[in-house]
């Protein structure tokens, strides 16, 4: 069986999967930094929905970096996560 990072080596010789992947590198450094924000303050993911006022499989699929999430959401996972959210174009 071929280890997690083998295996991601080989899927991203694929220039149409290395393509797809980096297209979705802001969805997975927002999933990180939330989830990073919600272990330090050592809140389950049960626990930041009902802060947020949600249920815990919402934030499932926030941190699973596939789910987009209106700003809304964005700015009730802040407050919950006592941080405050900054958006910019680089």
């Amino acid at each position: 069986m071929k280890s997690y990072k083998t295996l991601k080596k080989q899927l991203l010789e694929d220039k149409e999967i290395k393509k797809a992947y980096d297209d979705l590198e802001p969805e997975f450094i927002l999933a990180k930094m939330i989830i990073e924000k919600r272990i330090k303050q050592g809140l389950s993911q049960k626990e930041l929905a009902e802060k947020i006022g949600t249920k815990q499989p919402a934030i499932a699929r926030l941190e699973s970096g596939t789910y987009n999430p209106s700003m809304l959401f964005l700015k009730k996972t802040a407050k919950a996560l006592n941080s405050a959210l900054h958006i910019s174009f680089d």
